[in-house]
């Protein structure tokens, strides 16, 4: 299952509607859940004072890492990992929020998109706990006997594990969760042209500085013909959110052998598809962030169907071809420009 999710490339393009005159913009970035964020506004008066805004924002994303980050030995999800209570656990709102969420993409992708990978993805060399070496068959299986979206269950405030080793891992789930509060935050206080971006994954409002949409390339996966080129697409947005995850950048090598870290969680191996990278759209951040990691797990065909049974996503695939070359395949209504690659649908 994809944990680390494949970055965005993000930047003002050239568009197609909006006049040429610069507006005002401010613009934040930092460091939280192990990666960047950088969020661009438009300011609603002339020097504006930024920092409370900031300070807003910040506390907004210190929050949310003391709860999911698994890290942070200390967080609430790295608590709930240690204890071996099969008893109700008391969690944040917030924690809960994303857990259920989750649970709810695990039933519609059949458990392509799984929270429980923690131990999985340590047993393959990666996570903040990780082996050394090629797991054997035995402890695969020994790993998935407590793996599996079914063994966890949410009440009003609490969350219940079946087996005492089950552990969580939200990071498919999280930035996406995160750029939702802060893009809300920003609604909150009056802004309508707004662009927040946390480890690739974003959510957008109205118009850039420029007045034209906001612009969103996708990374074009690593190798290929046209390895030259930066984007292999680009999509142009005046709202909702885009994730995007790829198979192509975070990478281990056990005993000479080159593995991707995205894993199956029914079979607990490292899949092997022709898809490199999957752009999911929505109007919710953290369900497009879900969606982008379960479509990466599943192949195109399989895929495909999933979200055309799901009118609240929309996807976009960059994939191998058997010749070697690459093309872009998209979902019916998700619209894209400029691709390097032959589009089909």
């Amino acid at each position: 299952m994809n944990i680390t999710k494949a970055r965005l490339l993000l930047g003002f393009l050239v568009c197609l509607i909006g006049c040429s005159q610069q507006r005002d913009l401010i613009h934040f970035s930092g460091l939280t859940m192990g990666t960047t964020y950088s969020i661009k506004a438009i300011p609603l008066e002339k020097n504006m004072d930024t920092q409370i805004l900031k300070k807003g924002i910040d506390s907004i994303l210190f929050s949310l890492d003391k709860q999911m980050s698994t890290w942070d030995p200390n967080s609430e999800i790295s608590q709930f990992n240690l204890t071996h209570s099969t008893k109700p656990y008391a969690i944040s709102e917030s924690f809960r929020t994303v857990v259920k969420a989750a649970l709810d993409v695990s039933e519609k992708t059949d458990g392509f998109f799984d929270i429980t990978v923690f131990d999985l993805m340590g047993i393959w060399g990666f996570g903040p706990d990780p082996n050394s070496g090629i797991p054997d068959q035995k402890q695969i299986e020994t790993v998935l006997s407590y793996t599996g979206h079914e063994k966890i269950s949410v009440t009003e405030k609490a969350i219940i594990k079946e087996y005492p080793e089950t552990k969580l891992d939200l990071n498919a789930i999280a930035k996406g969760y995160a750029v939702d509060e802060v893009f809300h935050f920003l609604q909150s206080k009056g802004f309508t042209d707004f662009f927040v971006e946390i480890g690739g994954e974003v959510q957008c409002s109205g118009r850039n500085q420029l007045n034209k949409y906001w612009s969103i390339g996708i990374e074009n996966p690593s190798g290929g013909n046209k390895s030259n080129q930066t984007f292999a697409a680009i999509v142009y947005s005046d709202g909702g959110a885009i994730a995007t995850s790829g198979n192509y950048r975070n990478f281990v090598s056990i005993d000479g052998e080159i593995l991707g870290h995205t894993i199956n969680p029914k079979t607990g191996i490292p899949i092997l598809t022709n898809v490199l990278s999957v752009t999911v759209l929505s109007n919710s951040c953290m369900v497009a962030d879900a969606w982008a990691t379960a479509l990466m797990v599943m192949d195109y065909e399989t895929g495909l169907k999933k979200v055309t049974e799901n009118s609240d996503i929309k996807a976009v695939w960059i994939l191998d071809k058997k010749d070697g070359s690459r093309c872009v395949a998209t979902s019916v209504g998700a619209k894209i420009d400029d691709s390097i690659y032959e589009i089909i649908s």
